[in-house]
């Protein structure tokens, strides 16, 4: 149950719905039994065991209220009888039966209703909870998990948490209470039956409990195993052109078919323990009934203690009870399910997030003076990327950052940005620690155009207006001219109204880079960063895309991270990185005079 009262809190706005739901299903368990007792008149009269009674009975008190009801029900029976016939009290009998069965109907009918608000709802608020969760958790997280695994938490297992969860409510209310509804009726009509069955009801219980001991456990492994062949289509998805390049079709096949193969005995597994409850649940409460037909038979023809139109609505409620002990039974299996599910939900929900904006964070919006880098050390895993690494890059300038891969010049992006945080030393914006600034605020601040131009599937328009929400066409027509992308825009079909397909597949990549560095020229920070957005391009590309990059960075500072040296020679200064540590800096020029790490840089790629 620890799991249920954490994910409970999403039910809190939906409380009125459950309320509702327990009340109809309260009614519900008390007409279930109702209907049954109300064939014992019936059966009375068509067996012919009503006493006369010709006068109305006197009301003694609670102690006497079932002779009262036996002996007011023979008063009506017999006077009404007398008056019009027993056709009629036959008729009057049938409309009362066909009205508790009709509302008895309608209320479970209301109970489902309402609980729909109740588990869409929490369905609704739990995946919107997951997916901002998952949104909002820092990159390091996904760089340690499998998207995929991701995207199974957020569609199947919570529709699991969903499906499961609502089996409580009925497990807490509707069919307990039907029992227990149905077991007073029983001890109405005969408390030693009553006792005789009960004796045999616990031994049921055990059989049935021995069901479903393993059922969480392997529902884990399933969700897990799920998890895995998402991973492998989202994978096999990105990465199409590669498989098909080098002819891997036959070896990802495997590879999935292999989860799927796992995954498939252990639903086999799963759903067989599963199906196995009702069929044994059944079993056990025929052989309940059998026994209940030789002892009730015994007192009905030998003792003649109880009468035969009780016997047989007795036998009623007693099969009633297999109905929500077998529903009781699979809600426990669900809520196993569902137990697995919600360890998997929670687990992202209650993902700490490390890198989230202080309380009084700061709301600054402007940047006026410098960016300070003092003496910042970071490491992803054991070993340091970045040593005591400083740099100052005042406002209007632009700085670029070249080395060797590796060298730790992507990392100082991800730091700027606060996709990760520094572990020692400090990074400041106008004498601010960035830690110190609101999160949105910082990024506010900033542009970023990478070297993989993520688009989404959707319009031109829409990809670029995530650099401003509210901007106008004018204004994104704009933006795409000062990146020179207007000119390939202009020609598609649709304007800036085309699709670009999955990722902008349908563009060339320096077309695709074009457009991400609009969206960052229609965002207009004070701040550009730029990591090695042209190392991916053709020569054409890469010249059509520097002259955009030169447009937007006019009047602007800007932190250049690029391994085509040609595309950083107008920088103010160049930072020359090596295993996370400077070994030069200067202008293009000052620095090809020192003859040093940066000449030999440019002297290969000349080669090149």
């Amino acid at each position: 149950m620890t799991y249920f009262k954490q994910i409970f809190r999403f039910a809190i706005p939906y409380l009125k719905y459950a309320y509702l739901n327990i009340a109809f299903n309260i009614l519900y368990a008390l007409f279930s039994t109702i209907s049954f007792m109300a064939l014992i008149p019936m059966l009375s009269v068509l067996f012919g065991e009503t006493k006369k009674i010709t006068e109305a009975p006197q009301y003694t008190g609670i102690g006497n209220i079932k002779a009262f009801a036996e002996d007011y029900f023979n008063f009506f029976v017999t006077t009404t009888s007398e008056a019009k016939g027993i056709d009629y009290t036959l008729g009057i009998l049938v409309v009362i039966i066909i009205s508790i069965f009709l509302l008895k109907n309608l209320f479970n009918y209301l109970a489902l209703f309402f609980a729909t608000f109740l588990r869409n709802g929490m369905l609704r608020d739990l995946r919107n909870a997951m997916y901002k969760k998952a949104v909002e958790l820092p990159l390091s997280f996904f760089s340690e998990k499998r998207k995929g695994d991701t995207i199974s938490r957020i569609t199947w297992d919570v529709g699991e948490v969903q499906s499961s969860y609502l089996s409580i409510l009925e497990l807490i209310i509707k069919e307990p209470l039907t029992i227990i509804f149905t077991i007073v009726g029983m001890l109405i009509i005969s408390v030693k039956l009553t006792i005789f069955v009960f004796i045999f009801i616990p031994v049921s219980g055990f059989v049935i409990s021995l069901i479903g001991k393993r059922l969480k456990k392997q529902s884990t492994v399933a969700q897990q195993e799920q998890g895995m062949f998402l991973s492998i289509v989202e994978e096999t998805l990105g990465g199409l052109k590669v498989i098909k390049g080098f002819t891997s079709e036959a070896y990802f096949n495997k590879k999935f078919s292999s989860s799927t193969d796992r995954y498939f005995n252990l639903s086999n597994k799963i759903m067989n323990r599963q199906n196995m409850a009702s069929p044994v649940s059944e079993f056990m409460g025929i052989m309940v009934i059998a026994i209940l037909l030789w002892f009730g038979g015994h007192m009905v023809l030998v003792e003649k203690t109880l009468l035969g139109a009780q016997f047989i609505a007795y036998m009623g409620l007693a099969y009633n009870i297999l109905t929500p002990a077998k529903a009781i039974s699979k809600a426990s299996y669900d809520i196993k399910r569902g137990n697995a599910a919600a360890e998997r939900v929670l687990e992202i929900l209650e993902e700490e997030n490390p890198i989230t904006s202080k309380p009084d964070a700061i709301q600054k919006t402007t940047f006026d003076d410098l960016i300070k880098i003092e003496n910042i050390n970071f490491r992803y895993e054991d070993e340091n990327v970045l040593k005591n690494f400083s740099l100052d890059v005042p406002k209007g300038k632009t700085v670029a950052l070249v080395g060797q891969s590796g060298s730790g010049k992507s990392t100082i992006a991800n730091l700027l940005t606060r996709f990760y945080d520094v572990q020692e030393g400090e990074i400041k914006i106008d004498n601010i620690n960035i830690k110190d600034y609101d999160l949105h605020a910082l990024r506010g601040l900033m542009g970023l155009v990478t070297q993989d131009s993520i688009l989404f599937n959707d319009t031109i328009k829409n990809n670029i207006l995530l650099g401003k929400q509210d901007a106008t066409d004018d204004e994104i027509i704009a933006a795409l001219k000062v990146a020179n992308a207007y000119e390939f825009v202009k020609d598609l079909p649709n304007g800036i109204d085309t699709n670009i397909g999955d990722s902008g597949n349908k563009l060339s990549g320096g077309q695709k880079q074009r457009l991400s560095i609009a969206r960052a020229v229609l965002k207009n920070p004070p701040i550009m960063i730029l990591d090695e957005a042209t190392s991916a391009l053709d020569t054409e590309s890469e010249r059509l895309v520097q002259q955009a990059l030169e447009n937007m960075m006019q009047n602007r500072t800007s932190v250049v991270i690029a391994h085509r040296l040609s595309t950083i020679q107008k920088a103010d200064k160049i930072v020359v990185m090596q295993k996370g540590e400077i070994v030069e800096q200067g202008t293009h020029d000052e620095l090809l005079v020192l003859n040093g790490t940066y000449s030999k840089l440019v002297m290969m790629q000349s080669f090149e």
